[in-house]
């Protein structure tokens, strides 16, 4: 089976259109963006999109320096008129991002990033979401979920154990990796590495989350060989198509959950 993202996000987007219509003035999110990384931009143009299609205004700001960045948290975080603030993720390198994500206000966080924010960062709620529309169990499940950076891998670790299910946080340090997964009933991957994930990682009851996004020969492609694995596993999430396009809706879930 397939887990196409897009059937569960059309579900949630008609929630959100509904739940806008009866908000006093237009949701406004601001998006700040430090570089011009390809996979960083595919996010943003889908994150305008969704945001033009229900009815968000969606500001979008590109800026050079970190003291630049920080500046302009600090201004947004003061400006009624901009309900959610987010920071494209990753930075650069010499950038302090625990630092940066912290300075967002907990009450425009919209990613749900800073350790104080009051929402389910979004990459995280698009993988429960997705796993909810399709009604995969979670409570009692053995998860692996390799990569565990503050974007994607830990928060949905975090939100799996809150949910019951028994994980097992794997990254660059982790040994016979392989070996883990294999026992497990759900496989989450978010490591950003392509092919990563081969037939020797999977059994064939299992559901296979990629969470991965890299440019190859200008086509999107997950961490998964998906031809590989597709035909023996139980349940397989494309990409594109798959969480990515639920991410993006959990963000603008995340946004007017902080207007309400």
């Amino acid at each position: 089976m397939i887990l196409y993202g897009a059937p569960a996000r059309d579900k949630i987007k008609e929630d959100l259109i509904t739940r806008i219509k009866k908000l006093q003035k237009r949701p406004v999110l601001a998006i700040l963006q430090v570089g011009d990384r390809e996979d960083s931009n595919v996010y943003i143009k889908q994150k305008q999109k969704f945001g033009e299609e229900i009815g968000v205004g969606v500001i979008l700001k590109n800026l050079k320096t970190e003291e630049e960045l920080i500046g302009e948290i600090e201004k947004l975080n003061q400006d009624e008129n901009v309900n959610g603030i987010i920071v494209q993720l990753p930075l650069p390198e010499s950038f302090d991002t625990e630092k940066i994500m912290n300075l967002v206000s907990p009450k425009k966080d919209a990613d749900g990033l800073g350790t104080t924010s009051p929402v389910i960062p979004a990459t995280a709620r698009g993988v429960l979401a997705l796993l909810d529309y399709y009604k995969i169990e979670i409570k009692g499940k053995k998860v692996a979920v390799i990569g565990q950076s503050i974007l994607a891998g830990k928060p949905t670790s975090d939100e799996l154990e809150k949910r019951g299910a028994k994980v097992f946080r794997c990254d660059i340090n982790t040994k016979n990796i392989s070996e883990i997964t294999k026992k497990c009933d759900i496989l989450v991957s978010a490591v950003g590495k392509v092919g990563l994930i081969t037939k020797e990682f999977v059994n064939n009851k299992q559901v296979v989350v990629d969470v991965g996004i890299s440019k190859v020969n200008g086509k999107l492609v997950g961490d998964v060989n998906f031809a590989q694995v597709e035909p023996l596993v139980a349940a397989i999430t494309p990409v594109p198509g798959g969480i990515g396009p639920l991410t993006v809706a959990c963000l603008f879930q995340n946004l007017l959950d902080l207007c309400e």
